[in-house]
């Protein structure tokens, strides 16, 4: 079986080390080019014809950035792992890449070189997402060929609850931008990301559509028209009845060794709402989502899950259609509107917010 190759750049020695050492402990994996800055990756980039690259956004001559932005338009399906800082400025930037078309990104140890870091937690995370990324999904799979749960049937509901991983950002942004008015429901979003990015996130989003969002805080009123990201170390519920829901913030046990948790947030969802809520589930690794997407599916409401063409994991939608909890399986430029035909169903225009 050929080894999955795998091009890096960092501009420090350190850095470079450190990946190299992570990617030669695993006999799965090649290191074809190591480069110390992006013109030098760029330059190898033909000859090396790696199947994963992962690069640091910062660095000396040409940034990641715009290393990132040159790879996608000469490779526009090569992965790419973005190496980050775990800081505000770090956040940003990486939320950039992630737009520009990055699939993913691993913050460096917090104490690279120095042997007091959580340098094999690094490691191992870095090894098991260069071998996700790898994967070729299957192309073209044709809508028929996917079973689905008892398909969807017209229903009013009244939020919309979204649970999503790994390509994440932009499969959300692809949602919200998409959105041409407010939707006449809250929406609850559980992405598995650090405290510092889904803040960041948070504003991303809010910036890109007609929908309001802003990161949950404690004890606030969910209203129509807005979407309320879970901060990252929180798992995020929902309580009250459908008519005057409140969020609630807690640090319980992670579940899936996920903490916010989209099962957590599913299951809130399922108790206060029933049938009367819907349960979207985006790109991401493992099975987060599907045991609440289960219990969603048994009060009587509908699940929509991404199609494996269109994300850039296949874990999380994954799961939930091999269990035939899914109502409908969609490309992620479909999953906006049919967002919108659920929420608005049974609705008149005036009673829209505003």
């Amino acid at each position: 079986m050929a080894r999955i190759k795998v091009l890096a750049a960092d501009d420090s020695t350190v850095a470079r080390r450190f990946l190299a050492e992570a990617i030669g402990s695993d006999p799965e994996l090649e290191l074809v080019a190591l480069a110390g800055n992006g013109r030098v990756a760029l330059d190898r980039l033909e000859n090396a014809d790696p199947d994963v690259v992962v690069l640091d956004v910062e660095m000396p001559e040409l940034d990641g950035l715009a290393t990132l932005a040159e790879m996608k338009r000469r490779r526009p399906r090569l992965p790419v792992i973005m190496f980050s800082t775990h800081t505000e400025r770090g956040a940003a930037t990486t939320l950039d890449a992630l737009a520009i078309g990055a699939s993913d990104y691993l913050h460096k140890p917090t104490a690279l070189g120095l042997g007091k870091s959580n340098d094999d937690e690094v490691r191992a995370a870095l090894v098991a997402k260069i071998k996700l990324l790898s994967y070729k999904p299957l192309q073209g799979r044709a809508p028929g060929s996917v079973r689905v749960a008892k398909p969807f049937e017209p229903t009013r509901i009244e939020c919309v609850a979204i649970g999503v991983s790994t390509g994440g950002p932009n499969a959300l942004a692809e949602v919200f931008k998409a959105l041409v008015e407010p939707l006449p429901v809250p929406v609850y979003i559980v992405q598995h990301m650090p405290a510092v990015f889904t803040r960041r996130l948070a504003e991303r989003l809010d910036s890109l559509g007609s929908m309001r969002v802003c990161e949950a805080e404690e004890g606030m009123l969910a209203l129509p028209g807005r979407a309320y990201v879970a901060p990252g170390d929180f798992h995020l519920t929902v309580d009250g009845d459908m008519h005057r829901p409140l969020l609630h913030l807690d640090q319980n046990e992670q579940e899936n060794s996920c903490r916010p948790a989209a099962d957590v947030l599913f299951r809130s969802v399922a108790r206060v709402y029933g049938a009367r809520c819907l349960g979207v589930v985006l790109t991401g690794m493992g099975q987060d989502g599907l045991r609440g997407a289960e219990l969603m599916r048994q009060g009587g409401a509908s699940v929509i899950a991404q199609d494996e063409a269109t994300s850039v994991v296949w874990g999380m939608p994954g799961s939930v259609v091999r269990a035939r909890v899914a109502s409908e399986v969609l490309p992620i430029e479909g999953v906006a509107g049919a967002i919108a035909q659920r929420a608005t169903f049974g609705r008149s225009r005036g009673s829209y917010p505003s």
